[in-house]
């Protein structure tokens, strides 16, 4: 018998990516807008998200953006810094080497 060892950050990137492929939409409206690991590999959500936002995430880990606008991510707190990343609605991605905020559209 052979084992397979998964290592402890796919695991949510598959459940997000699978997430994404069976529940489409009607999923992303009963959960969270939008989803990160985070640097303490936890999984955080979001809900109706606006403005600057304090979130701690990137390198290997995965990035969801369910909400209906772009989401900005910047390397330094305070939505200020370089920009690392640009998610647009329903983007799945990883984020490196790694964000501590994100600014949402205040409507939308």
């Amino acid at each position: 018998m052979r084992f397979v060892r998964i290592h402890h950050t796919t695991v949510p990137a598959l459940l997000l990516a699978g997430a994404t492929l069976l529940g489409g939409p009607a999923l992303a409206a009963t959960g969270p807008d939008f989803q990160y690991v985070g640097q303490d590999d936890r999984v955080h959500g979001l809900t109706s998200p606006k403005g600057c936002v304090k979130a701690e995430g990137g390198g290997a880990r995965p990035v969801t953006n369910g909400t209906r606008g772009s989401a900005t991510l910047y390397r330094d707190p305070g939505c200020s810094g370089r920009v690392v990343g640009v998610l647009r609605p329903g983007d799945i991605s990883q984020v490196r080497p790694y964000f501590a905020s994100v600014r949402f559209p205040v409507t939308g």
